[in-house]
C-alpha cells in the first residue's frame, strides 16, 4: 500500500512542479509581451479570455471566480 501512496505523491509532487513552471512561463510571455508589443501574442489571447469572461455578465463572473480559486489552489 505503501507503494500506491508513495507513487500518487511522487505524481502530484512532478505535476505540482510542472503547472509552477507553466504559471511562470506565462507570465514571462506576458511581461516580454508588455515590453515588446506584438513578440508572443499572449497578452491578445489573454484580453480574449477575459472578454469572454466578461462578456457572460454574471455567468461569467462566477466562472472566472471559479478559475481563480482552482487556479489558487
Amino acid at each position: 500500500m505503501t507503494f500506491v501512496t508513495d507513487s500518487i505523491s511522487t505524481l502530484t509532487g512532478w505535476l505540482r512542479a510542472a503547472s509552477e513552471l507553466g504559471m511562470t512561463l506565462v507570465l514571462t510571455f506576458i511581461l516580454i509581451d508588455v515590453l515588446f508589443p506584438g513578440t508572443t501574442g499572449v497578452l491578445t489571447n489573454l484580453s480574449a479570455v477575459v472578454g469572454g469572461f466578461a462578456k457572460e455578465g454574471l455567468a461569467g463572473l462566477i466562472a472566472l471566480l471559479l478559475f481563480l480559486v482552482l487556479v489558487k489552489k
